[in-house]
């Protein structure tokens, strides 16, 4: 790597801003960023991998995985020279050590141990999840402890308290299917293109919502859990029956997945005593705009604030893992070079298992 001329003195060394170099490849996006603790991103290297997955209608771990190796260290040398900064000029390194398809994430993990040990720089091992759930301060100085987050993307749909820095309360999970799974099947099913949740989201705009009788699974119910499976397979079903346009399936399958998020965050919103002064979206499914606006009119009906980082920040990213660096570093939080990668990594290892949630808990 061509190391160059250090840019540190101009980027924030004599004004104590610590910068953190941060690396993703969790699933299907490969990226290093880095982020200054004043909140300035000074660089951030992405690379898809779309069109070798699109074939297989969904991400293939093993080529995932091989993408990651090819592309990590040509972008950590981008991010490097577009922020006219040396590894040296770095104060950390953080990396994606989990949830994730393990072979990718060991990618990541793996450079970053490389890279913290050629410069003798600290190693942060970063959530994956965390870097989601802290995204919004990023772009949201005035975001303070605790708010209350939805989380939502492919592996996951949770509903939780954040309460600090490696400080979660998970307050409702899915019981089955994540989200932003659902969608991805739904596009299959209805041959809409990968990825899912955009491709879903596009065709609905051109769809009747109330064309297609979809159930919501566990609207009404005494507890505070999600679940899509059984929208899911009604989606297969609606499709198998040959009854309908693909873009009315869509629209009705957005509809009723809105309609199951609303009802099970207004679930446990009203049984709060003290809720918290912000609701704040996170993950993949979060770009979604019908999604966006339905949680902004029940923030609204509940005098919280509503923050949703922009839609690039929204998917998995280096720049969200660069600011968890960054919030752990300032916390003293620093991991040593034997830390593993692990494909399960709950935010709340202490929450009690939802019925049938599993792996997902």
């Amino acid at each position: 790597m061509a190391l160059v001329h250090s840019a540190r003195d101009a980027y924030g060394k004599a004004s104590n801003m610590p910068i953190i170099l941060g690396l993703e490849s969790s699933c299907d996006e490969t990226a290093a960023a880095i982020v200054r603790s004043d909140r300035t991103i000074l660089a951030h290297a992405l690379a898809g991998q779309d069109d070798h997955h699109r074939a297989f209608g969904g991400v293939v771990p093993e080529i995932a995985a091989r993408a990651h190796c090819e592309l990590m260290m040509p972008l950590v040398e981008t991010a490097l020279a577009d922020a006219g900064l040396a590894l040296t000029d770095i104060d950390a390194i953080a990396a994606t050590a989990g949830p994730g398809l393990i072979g990718g994430v060991m990618v990541g993990l793996v450079t970053a141990k490389a890279l913290a040990m050629a410069a003798d720089k600290p190693l942060i091992a970063v959530n994956h999840l965390e870097g989601h759930a802290l995204s919004p301060r990023l772009i949201d100085a005035d975001l303070q402890f605790p708010y209350l987050l939805l989380l939502v993307s492919g592996g996951h749909c949770q509903l939780l308290r954040v309460r600090g820095v490696g400080q979660y309360d998970r307050l409702a999970t899915t019981i089955d299917d994540a989200v932003g799974e659902a969608f991805d099947k739904t596009a299959k099913i209805l041959g809409l293109g990968f990825p899912g949740g955009p491709a879903v989201e596009k065709a609905a705009a051109m769809g009747n919502a109330a064309a297609v009788p979809l159930p919501r699974p566990l609207l009404g119910a005494k507890e505070p859990h999600f679940s899509f499976a059984g929208l899911k397979s009604a989606v297969l079903r609606a499709f198998a029956a040959g009854d309908y346009a693909p873009q009315d399936i869509a629209a009705s399958f957005q509809a009723a997945v809105t309609d199951c998020l609303a009802d099970r965050l207004e679930y446990s919103l009203s049984r709060m005593d003290h809720k918290p002064a912000a609701l704040v979206v996170a993950g993949g499914v979060a770009a979604n705009m019908a999604i966006r606006a339905m949680l902004e009119q029940i923030a609204a009906r509940y005098a919280m604030r509503f923050v949703a980082p922009p839609l690039w920040l929204c998917t998995d990213n280096g720049a969200m893992i660069a600011w968890a660096g960054v919030e752990r570093f300032a916390a003293g939080l620093t991991d040593p070079l034997s830390v593993a990668a692990r494909p399960r990594w709950p935010l709340d290892p202490a929450a009690q298992p939802a019925r049938g949630a599993g792996v997902k808990a």
